[in-house]
């Protein structure tokens, strides 16, 4: 996944991979990775930096979100 990528989906679409790739490497990579079942390490990386990178632009728009309202919140106290 590519954060370019990941700023053209919805905030909704982001938050549900979000849930998908924190179930996928919780739960599963991390399961196979302690009962010796083997698995391939860089996956669980790939999936680290995929989950990173969601939280990121996650965290970009509810920023932005602030940022714009912040202006609006002080045009009406200097009112």
């Amino acid at each position: 996944m590519k954060a370019k990528d990941l700023r053209e989906k919805t905030s909704e679409e982001l938050v549900e991979n979000l849930a998908e790739a924190r179930k996928r490497l919780f739960f599963q990579m991390r399961m196979q990775s302690a009962t010796g079942e083997g698995g391939k390490p860089h996956e669980m990386r790939a999936l680290r930096r995929d989950v990173a990178r969601l939280e990121t632009v996650l965290r970009e728009r509810k920023t932005a979100e602030g940022a714009a309202a912040a202006p609006a919140a002080d045009e009406g106290a200097q009112s």
